[in-house]
């Protein structure tokens, strides 16, 4: 499979394996058309999660990151990619269904955006909440103390 991608697609690609696991970094060009294809082709039938990992001192400081499993190969593969501030990754949705609340989690965490989502909004914090709380650079205890006075009329407890 590996070999096939780096025919394809060349450096776009590459493998890794960390502590035992597989994985794919990839071009974020590439994302849409690799993960139909480790789908269709490849057998990843089941997309187990998407989620995210901050670097706010790197040049791109996002990763987004797909866990895919296939029933038919009993095997797992990650395939990530970076994605600079601001910027905005194609959904998988269309693809598997089970990554519609998936990328509302990292919207919500992070302020990452998915295009073409059929309803990108947050799905653990209320519409009000500021800012991304999984970012690194992030301050919970200003943004918890502002929220609970402002929306509950209490001091908050942290």
């Amino acid at each position: 499979m590996v070999a096939k991608f780096k025919r394809e697609y060349g450096s776009g690609v590459n493998a890794l394996t960390h502590l035992g696991q597989n994985y794919l970094e990839v071009d974020r060009s590439l994302i849409p058309n690799l993960l139909r294809i480790l789908r269709d082709d490849e057998q990843f039938d089941y997309c187990v999660d998407v989620t995210a990992v901050h670097y706010p001192k790197r040049e791109k400081p996002f990763d987004v990151v797909w866990i895919l499993y296939s029933f038919a190969r009993n095997e797992r593969i990650r395939v990530k990619t970076q994605i600079g501030d601001g910027e905005s990754i194609a959904s998988v949705v269309p693809l598997w269904t089970t990554a519609n609340w998936l990328e509302r989690e990292v919207y919500d965490m992070f302020g990452i955006k998915f295009e073409g989502h059929p309803d990108l909004k947050r799905i653990l914090l209320p519409e009000g909440w500021k800012g991304f709380p999984l970012r690194k650079d992030y301050g919970i205890l200003q943004q918890d103390n502002e929220w609970v006075q402002i929306n509950l009329g209490i001091e908050s407890g942290q």
